[in-house]
């Protein structure tokens, strides 16, 4: 006779493998997560010299969104040479050099994995590595039987999980 598996024993299986088989992608997303908080400082930036060719003549605002730099301001203009406070433009050239801060390539790739949208070719990963991670939470609760001491004790730590998310959610 045949021995009927319980839902605990394959959500089990399933977490376990599941778990190596995202181990990668989840340091990605947790390096990067941790990345993204300093994404309004210079934290793990390098500097980056840029030389552009743009059309000469460009007004400040079109300068400014061609060389994406929010609010360009010129400090001093000499010899139709516009100074702002990362570099210059050549008004009659068109060619702008300045310098940029940016993050090293492998962080750079890691936070545009994190952050893709439907407009990348990968999103359906974001979508399957977040249901993954929602089955993740979900399916812990079937790793130990309801009458144990560790699964009661776990539903304390549950709530208290939850009451922080809501708190945080809150704030």
């Amino acid at each position: 006779m045949k021995s009927k598996k319980s839902t605990s024993f394959y959500m089990r299986i399933i977490h376990r493998y599941l778990g190596f088989f995202l181990i990668g992608i989840m340091t990605v997303y947790a390096l990067s997560g941790i990345v993204l908080i300093f994404r309004e400082t210079d934290a793990f930036k390098v500097e980056k010299q840029i030389e552009k060719q743009l059309k000469p003549g460009l007004e400040v605002s079109e300068l400014g969104r061609s060389l994406r730099i929010r609010d360009l301001k010129i400090t001093k203009t000499e010899n139709n040479i516009l100074h702002f406070n990362s570099g210059t433009y050549n008004n009659s050239t068109g060619v702008a050099k300045y310098t940029s801060k940016v993050l090293p390539f492998v962080l750079d790739k890691m936070t545009h994995l994190h952050k893709a949208t439907t407009n990348s070719s990968i999103y359906w990963l974001n979508i399957f590595f977040g249901l993954s991670l929602l089955f993740f939470a979900i399916s812990s609760f079937w790793m130990f039987l309801p009458k144990t001491k560790t699964f009661k004790k776990g539903m304390y730590f549950t709530l208290g999980g939850i009451v922080l998310t809501l708190i945080l959610i809150f704030i």
